[in-house]
């Protein structure tokens, strides 16, 4: 296994950190209390119940994956990869639950914009686990 450069631990220490408040998030949608709900506005309550259960699926699967792959990277494991690839891939999925949900219900700008983040973090993170597997910085 080839020497990894400096920030390269860091960067999976962050992204493990980000990962792990998507698990927390998650965990905090699922556990909602009917209270909770209740505080939302008409528009969320409308489209945390138009949301289908692939989609939740999706997200667990997601969250969880990237965690997992993060822990793979600080690890320095190859198994990383395939694990950021599949959370990747439950993330699209739950991403184009949004927009049928959008169809439905109205979706806030905000959430719409954290998604395209988390997109774009799930992306780099996929490019950051096949260049570690391609330079021998994960094995």
């Amino acid at each position: 296994m080839d020497q990894a450069p400096k920030w390269f631990l860091p960067v999976a220490i962050v992204a493990l950190l980000w990962n792990l408040a998507g698990c927390v998030a998650y965990l905090s949608d699922v556990m909602m209390s009917p209270e909770d709900l209740a505080k939302m506005t008409m528009a969320q309550q409308a489209a945390y119940a138009a949301r289908p259960a692939w989609s939740v699926a999706a997200t667990a699967i997601a969250v969880w994956g990237g965690a997992a792959g993060c822990v793979g990277l600080i690890m320095r494991r190859s198994w990383a990869a395939p694990a950021l690839v599949v959370s990747l891939v439950a993330l699209v999925a739950q991403d184009a639950s949004f927009f049928i949900i959008s169809k439905t219900a109205p979706i806030d700008t905000a959430a719409l914009a954290l998604q395209g983040c988390v997109l774009l973090i799930g992306v780099g993170l996929v490019l950051l686990s096949r260049r570690a597997a391609a330079r021998g910085w994960i094995a």
